[in-house]
């Protein structure tokens, strides 16, 4: 509780400052609206519906791209992990896109796939499967020589220690693959709808920058920025923190 206050007075003093900065100094709206103003601008959107149009459409995209991301990085993080051959050439392959930002990848599906959804998509995936392939092999490859030793004495092999062993001890890293994926698919989610035909809150990003309504720009912002942190905080770091907790890698709380 005293966490969400400390929060909330830090935020209710930052708009406070931006106001009185933007009103003493005169800053143009154009370059720089006050906080009511793009409070107001965020009002609009939730009265004409524009907003809830945009999540839906924006999550809509997100969920799939992160389902296919998911499956992607699972298996390439399983055959990285089993596969030394596969390690030392798909693998570096793979460190090498991940240094790669997702939206460089934009002109090219928008060449290949058009201006559509399926760019979209494909934007999201690249920016997620990388980062879970990374964690899912990385999580394989550190499970305890200890309980590999102790499941082999008791008669484990082959699949059935892959299975029942080794998958089960990687969980925290799969989790954990899970959140950074998110958040890499997030950000890529909006970059490839700077360039979507809509709807979505990248689209209309861009659509108000065009009219100049920088109120608005700062308003979609600042809900991406909001979404971001909630769902992480709420969402994925407490399920992450109960996962490290039951495998004993954090003490309880």
């Amino acid at each position: 509780m005293r966490l969400v206050i400390k929060r909330l007075v830090f935020f209710v003093s930052l708009f406070l400052i931006w106001e009185l900065a933007v009103r003493l100094f005169q800053v143009p709206a154009v370059l720089l609206p006050a906080p009511t103003d793009v409070f107001r601008a965020l009002g609009e959107m939730i009265a004409d519906g524009t907003l809830f149009r945009d999540l839906g459409a924006s999550f809509m995209r997100l969920l799939v791209g992160l389902a296919i991301a998911l499956l992607i990085g699972l298996l390439l993080g399983i055959l990285l992990a089993k596969s030394k051959t596969a390690d030392e050439t798909l693998g570096s392959l793979i460190l090498a896109l991940q240094s790669i930002p997702s939206i460089v990848w934009l002109p090219l599906a928008i060449m290949w796939f058009g201006l559509n959804e399926k760019s979209v998509i494909f934007i999201i995936v690249l920016g997620a499967a990388i980062v879970m392939t990374i964690n899912v092999r990385t999580g394989i490859q550190n499970v305890s020589p200890i309980y590999l030793k102790a499941a082999q004495t008791m008669g484990a092999s082959g699949p059935d220690l892959f299975f029942r062993v080794m998958l089960p001890a990687s969980v925290p890293y799969f989790v954990t693959g899970t959140r950074l994926a998110w958040a890499f698919g997030w950000r890529a989610l909006m970059a490839g709808e700077l360039l979507s035909t809509g709807p979505g809150l990248g689209y209309t990003l861009k659509y108000a920058s065009d009219f100049g309504r920088m109120d608005m720009v700062l308003g979609i912002m600042i809900v991406i920025g909001v979404i971001g942190v909630t769902v992480d905080l709420l969402l994925f770091q407490r399920f992450e923190q109960q996962v490290r907790v039951k495998w004993g890698l954090e003490p309880s709380a």
